[in-house]
């Protein structure tokens, strides 16, 4: 019983902590509105190119950050291809950031997949985009507008998400017709 107080007592101390020091944390390194921290890095498979974000200006991106290990990122990615293959024609790019290392994590998890995705894949091997835009959690997504500037964060991925990024990508896309 005494060492169960000590735990006790003790979690909470170290709980009580962990809340207070949370308004510390910046929720993202990036907010709504900002211009989108530029990047260049790899692709992940043969077909996709090396590819720097600011080459993107014009067009309305959705930077969608996964790894290999994230169960609700086995749903969004397919997900997230059909919203691709609705809007690629009208100036709608996906980039698919995997934080996986090695690279070949993420390979093999695509693999998997039952449909194979047509939109750009890049590795983020070191994480150092990861950590420019803040990200807490996969699956994290970026809908950056056609002037680069993020118009949306949306973290981690529930049933009725993809009507919710949808919405937003049609709003983005009519806007600046």
């Amino acid at each position: 019983m005494i060492l169960f107080n000590k735990f006790s007592r003790a979690s909470v101390i170290i709980s009580l902590f962990a809340v207070l020091a949370l308004p510390a944390f910046p929720a993202y390194s990036v907010e709504t509105g900002q211009a989108a921290p530029d990047f260049t890095l790899p692709g992940v498979r043969p077909e996709d190119p090396r590819t720097t974000l600011s080459e993107l200006q014009g067009k309305v991106v959705y930077v969608d950050f996964w790894a290999s290990w994230c169960l609700p990122c086995l749903r969004s990615l397919p997900e997230i291809n059909g919203l691709y293959e609705k809007y690629r024609d009208q100036g709608f790019e996906v980039l698919a950031l995997t934080i996986d290392a090695p690279v070949s994590d993420a390979e093999e998890f695509l693999a998997d997949l039952e449909t194979p995705l047509a939109y750009t894949l890049l590795a983020d091997e070191t994480s150092d985009v990861m950590y420019d835009y803040g990200v807490r959690g996969m699956p994290t997504s970026f809908l950056i507008d056609r002037d680069g500037n993020i118009q949306m964060i949306h973290e981690g991925y529930r049933d009725g998400d993809i009507e919710v990024i949808d919405n937003a990508i049609q709003t983005l896309l009519s806007a600046s017709e």
